[in-house]
């Protein structure tokens, strides 16, 4: 018996008209979606950002222009770009204009340090990144011991008309005092390089399916950053799987989406830059989602028939102030909500729902998938609380510690076969080695089952899984319960060790209720939770630490955890 799983049964669960298999082979590359979107689309608005439009026809002329700089430079086709960047107009030009001129686009987040930028630097071997002025002081720390030889640094407006984009530049950098100072000799401005690219043509570049993309590094939420390895034919198969599933809702030339989580994490690279691209549709570009009264303002203003997030920017926007307006206004508009990235809790979605007029559907996927596995169907009545089913040439199957096939309803780990799934880890043929099965399976590292229906449920990370006494509890499933008390804002459930159990539960929550005491919220847990699911220790925090799209970091939980306890001992052992 191996990894294949003898039948498909989600093929049975998908909606009317939407195909079993997508033929994502006859467009090549994301060059092919790009050139064919700015001639079909030229007149329409590409991205927006703080109210400035670019047209398809304006991503065309910058895109070529900062490929054909980019050859200029000596850069070739497969060398590196590093692009470190939030959601401006920027980001989508840098990285169109990588993949253009046949070379690889390496996300970086932001707010990386000094160091886990170099880490990713050096392990990528970037030969140029373009970056925000106000991260600029993080590279020149970096920049020793790389391949940097190009540096590009802009400012936020740069690509604003100039009566917009010199105050505005000046109120980040003069009044905010929001860009640290840097010193990166060699460097160029935005300007001085869409001055010299326009000088230049752009020279042709044989392009195909096998040629790589993408280098996406994983969030490293259980360790260093591994990067995925995407290949053009991997993106396009996946924007051709989210364009079939939603077939019938969405309509090309015709959409806007709100595009507030950040594009260097592939959930909205995809779901929005790339998706709407191969649509004609607008992208909406928020740089600074926590700047609630900016966003709101964006959202009254824009008539969206697209949104995406996680569970926490949904949450965010309800609790706001006039959301309630937008929402009113949306109803009718608003086509689809999305999230991913992590779990949506029931009271988020059901709150959303009665107020546009809409349910979340919620969708799954990693890195390492480019990234969408599964999605719940478009016309679902609300939230599943489920995964949703495998989209289209993607088979998923459930599988045992020794790669074989459980069958339906078991509990074992999630593994996915399709052309979306990435080539491999850069660098990295030993780890690339254990993540697939003989028959070409990704083993994802999540737990799950798949449903008599096809669709797929979430358990939790194999990773995180705390084994207490031989017997397992799943952190997700504490976390849930956690947060079902009145008084519990957020919730994070870690393993640590135990000299009886080998491992106990340690419980980390925020107080929704500040009058919330530890032992009133262990006879919750008693109830609900067996013994051994049921926490050792519980901490009260003012927040969790959680990743940029809102995962929570368990592993920095645990880490502090046994420092803390390890402190603690000193403390004994010296009195």
């Amino acid at each position: 018996m191996g990894t294949q799983p003898s039948t498909k049964p989600w093929l049975t669960s998908y909606p009317s008209g939407v195909p079993h298999e997508v033929p994502w082979k006859i467009t090549p590359t994301v060059r092919h979606i790009l050139e064919r979107s700015c001639e079909r689309f030229a007149d329409r608005s590409a991205f927006t950002s703080f109210g400035v439009s670019m047209s398809y026809r304006e991503l065309d002329v910058h895109t070529r222009g900062f490929a054909a700089w980019l050859q200029h430079m000596g850069l070739a086709k497969g060398d590196r770009v590093a692009l470190m960047m939030p959601n401006c107009l920027q980001y989508p030009v840098a990285l169109l204009g990588t993949l253009r001129a046949g070379m690889v686009a390496v996300n970086v987040n932001p707010l990386y340090t000094a160091s886990e930028l170099a880490h990713q630097l050096r392990d990528s071997g970037a030969k140029a990144i373009v970056v925000l002025e106000n991260f600029a002081h993080t590279v020149q720390q970096a920049m020793p011991g790389t391949d940097l030889k190009v540096v590009v640094v802009t400012g936020i407006a740069d690509l604003f008309p100039a009566t917009r984009r010199w105050p505005m530049n000046f109120i980040v950098r003069h009044l905010r005092h929001a860009v640290p100072p840097f010193q990166i000799p060699g460097a160029w401005s935005w300007s001085d390089m869409r001055h010299d690219g326009a000088a230049h043509a752009l020279l042709p570049v044989e392009l195909d399916s096998t040629d790589v993309a993408l280098i996406q590094y994983t969030g490293g939420t259980t360790g260093r950053p591994k990067g995925a390895v995407l290949t053009h034919g991997n993106l396009v198969a996946n924007i051709e799987q989210v364009v079939a599933w939603t077939r019938g809702v969405l309509v090309e030339g015709a959409e806007t989406v709100i595009t507030a989580l950040p594009l260097y994490h592939v959930f909205a690279l995809m779901s929005n830059l790339l998706v709407f691209l191969r649509l004609g549709g607008h992208n909406v570009l928020v740089a600074d989602p926590r700047d609630m009264k900016r966003f709101m303002s964006v959202l009254r203003r824009t008539p969206f028939t697209v949104i995406t997030g996680v569970n926490t920017l949904f949450a965010a926007l309800l609790k706001a102030p006039g959301f309630d307006e937008v929402a009113q206004r949306g109803r009718g508009r608003i086509k689809l909500a999305v999230a991913g990235g992590m779990a949506l809790q029931p009271v988020v979605s059901d709150r959303w729902q009665a107020l546009t007029g809409r349910p979340i559907i919620e969708g799954y996927g990693l890195s390492e998938t480019s990234p969408i596995v599964c999605a719940n169907r478009i016309d679902a009545a609300g939230c599943t609380g489920r995964l949703g089913l495998p989209v289209p040439s993607t088979e998923v199957a459930i599988v045992d510690d020794g790669g074989q096939a459980l069958p339906q309803g078991a509990i074992g780990e999630i593994a996915v076969r399709g052309p979306q799934v990435m080539r491999g880890y850069w660098n990295r043929p030993q780890d690339t080695a254990g993540a697939f099965t003989p028959d070409g399976y990704l083993l994802t590292g999540d737990i799950g089952r798949m449903e008599p229906d096809g669709h797929v449920t979430f358990v939790d990370r194999k990773k995180d899984i705390i084994v207490v006494s031989g017997m397992k509890a799943f952190p997700q499933e504490i976390d849930d319960v956690a947060r079902q008390h009145p008084g519990v804002a957020d919730a994070a459930a870690v393993g640590v060790p135990d000299a009886h159990s080998g491992e106990s539960v340690m419980l980390f929550i925020v107080r929704g209720d500040a009058s919330l005491q530890e032992d009133e919220l262990r006879s919750f847990l008693a109830e609900r939770l067996a013994p051994y699911k049921q926490p050792r220790y519980i901490e009260f925090r003012d927040e969790l630490p959680r990743t940029p799209i809102g995962k929570v970091l368990r592993r920095q939980l645990k880490d502090e955890a046994l420092k803390a306890r390890a402190a603690q001992a000193r403390e004994l052992h010296e009195a």
